[in-house]
């Protein structure tokens, strides 16, 4: 297969709305990472982006929207308090979890009772959902388990030939996946950190708990509720390792290591601590910078052809929760005290 490379000028927006219609799986731009797009309603393409990506089969997808008038038929039932989430978050980096109507495909859902929903607010994202005119399931358009793609290129590494067309929005403006709240709980519950943090939701709702699989992981016979939380995620080829201490043990311990085979990814203008290569990814107290250049900086440093990554570890306040969340399941839970 030839994978087109379409702009986001109207015309390509409608070609890719065409290939949608036909089943064909399109990579699109949103604000948080690139998504793979399929028909949501046709179970049969759905598929198609499972086989593309490597994905597990029990890892559900996310359903993305252009309307909120669209909720009513994917949902079994909308509680009130969606509308208070919409008018806060929608169009937005917010995915919300609930039970799922008739119309959703268990490949969507991946058998489960319920579906994820969010409305992107990349003008380009919901112009292709319009002119496909039909709801797109759309995980992350990389190889599953690698890091996710924030611009066209990273796509096209992952998926050239293995689709039928890349949409290019430019670079992310996020950098990390949506939050993924819960409404099937009986609190309202985080399953996946991202720019909308716990505590703007806290406003909003009064109450909500922060599922425990965000920093520790989930046991292997439990159920995945959401996207990015039973498997290794965001990896790249190179083993990763966060370093949780100052900058001083940090640069220690790194400067320790083969320099030639090591990359540091450290916070802005702490490039010269060390002496292997580095990467920075945002200043110390800036997550949403951090989230920004996060998998950019992974895809780089496979690049480079290294053997390990050393990360600085960030907080996880506010938005760093999310960066946190990402960087653990690419560590696979490797925390060095420094």
């Amino acid at each position: 297969m030839k994978t087109l490379r379409l702009t986001n000028a109207a015309p390509d927006i409608r070609t890719a709305g065409e290939l949608l219609k036909q089943g064909e799986l399109v990579a699109i731009p949103t604000e948080t990472v690139y998504g793979l797009a399929a028909d949501a309603l046709n179970g049969a393409a759905v598929e198609n982006i499972f086989r593309a990506k490597g994905r597990p089969q029990d890892n559900p997808l996310i359903v993305h929207i252009a309307d909120l008038s669209q909720v009513e038929d994917l949902t079994a039932f909308v509680p009130p308090v969606l509308q208070d989430l919409a008018d806060a978050f929608w169009p937005g980096p917010l995915t919300v979890v609930l039970e799922k109507s008739d119309l959703i495909p268990d490949e969507v859902s991946a058998g489960l009772d319920t579906v994820a929903i969010r409305m992107p607010s990349h003008k380009d994202a919901r112009a292709i959902i319009r002119a496909a005119g039909t709801p797109l399931a759309a995980p992350s358009a990389n190889t599953s388990g690698m890091p996710s793609p924030t611009t066209a290129e990273h796509v096209l590494h992952d998926l050239d030939g293995k689709i039928a067309a890349v949409v290019d929005g430019g670079p992310c403006e996020v950098g990390v996946e949506s939050t993924v709240l819960s409404l099937c709980t009986r609190v309202p519950r985080v399953l996946r950190p991202g720019k909308v943090t716990p505590d703007e939701l806290f406003e909003v709702l009064g109450q909500v708990e922060v599922d425990e699989a965000v920093l520790g992981r989930l046991a292997d016979d439990a159920v995945a509720a959401s996207p990015g939380m039973k498997y290794k995620h965001y990896s790249p080829k190179a083993e990763v390792y966060l370093l949780n201490g100052s900058a001083k043990g940090f640069a220690e311990y790194v400067n320790a290591r083969p320099a030639e085979e090591t990359v540091a990814l450290v916070f802005d203008g702490e490039e010269d601590l060390v002496r292997c290569r580095t990467l920075p990814f945002g200043a110390e107290g800036d997550p949403a910078g951090q989230a920004e250049h996060l998998f950019d900086d992974l895809r780089q440093a496979d690049d480079w052809g290294v053997k390990e990554i050393y990360v600085r570890c960030p907080s996880d306040e506010g938005m760093g929760l999310a960066v946190l969340n990402r960087l653990l399941r690419a560590a696979e839970y490797r925390v060095i005290e420094v």
